[in-house]
């Protein structure tokens, strides 16, 4: 299919894991890619995989200042915008005991302030009908020991997606949020545990998904171009949970 056939995408998070397999298919597709990161080594490996009209912009989607960069670099290329995948966030763990007042503010700024000010920026940069897919977790569902911080961000994160679609519909954009359950990704190695105690909470989380295993990236870049597509016009203000049944059955 090429849904996407003269279509601007922007990713953000897009150098690695779930937002460089969203971005490749988003490119499969026909689109345009922009992917921004943090890591400007990543974003020089990705870009050769997103087609030779592709953007990697080296940004921290943490900051207010930086959403509004990168806002004005998009515009001043003329770029216009018809999908965007917000991904770009952190996920960091500790027992209530132990979070310190820079663990939350480093997970607000990612997860939620640069997301909503990353979109109040873009605003003036949306094609009528454009979509924008939030990237949210189960994590807001379900109360995991030490993921206190991380919920609170994602369900901050979700509750957006009903607000900001409100606010957007005059424009002709819809806001929807996608939810993943425990996906393959590099993310799991960022998690500051050695190599046995990542295996051993691999093997607690597996044997809590119904279906007995991980999800795939390319399982969450399926429900993310489907979301953006024209195909789920009628889906607005809507959370999908993409997680094997483990917040559900």
């Amino acid at each position: 299919m090429n849904r996407f056939e003269g279509k601007t995408v922007l990713v953000t998070g897009g150098n690695s894991g779930m937002g460089l397999t969203t971005a490749q298919a988003f490119a499969a597709e026909g689109a345009r890619v922009i992917v921004t990161g943090r890591d400007t080594a990543t974003l020089e490996a990705a870009k050769p995989t997103l087609g030779a009209n592709a953007l990697a912009i080296q940004n921290d989607a943490g900051t207010v200042a930086a959403a509004r960069a990168l806002a004005k670099r998009l515009a001043d290329e003329g770029i216009k915008l018809d999908a965007v995948f917000i991904n770009a966030g952190i996920a960091r763990f500790a027992p209530l005991p132990d979070v310190e007042e820079s663990m939350w503010d480093q997970t607000f700024d990612t997860n939620v302030k640069g997301p909503f000010f990353q979109i109040q920026a873009l605003v003036p940069l949306f094609n009528p009908g454009a979509s924008i897919v939030l990237n949210g977790s189960i994590n807001a569902h379900i109360g995991m020991p030490s993921s206190a911080v991380y919920a609170a961000s994602k369900a901050g994160l979700i509750s957006l997606a009903k607000t900001l679609s409100a606010e957007l519909l005059p424009r002709g954009v819809r806001v929807n949020v996608l939810s993943p359950g425990p996906v393959t990704t590099p993310l799991y190695g960022k998690l500051g545990l050695d190599a046995d105690a990542l295996a051993n909470t691999a093997a607690q989380i597996k044997s809590q998904i119904p279906l007995g295993r991980f999800g795939e990236a390319k399982e969450i870049a399926a429900t993310v171009l489907h979301l953006s597509a024209t195909e789920s016009a009628f889906i607005v203000g809507t959370e999908i949970i993409v997680d094997g049944g483990m917040s559900q059955l």
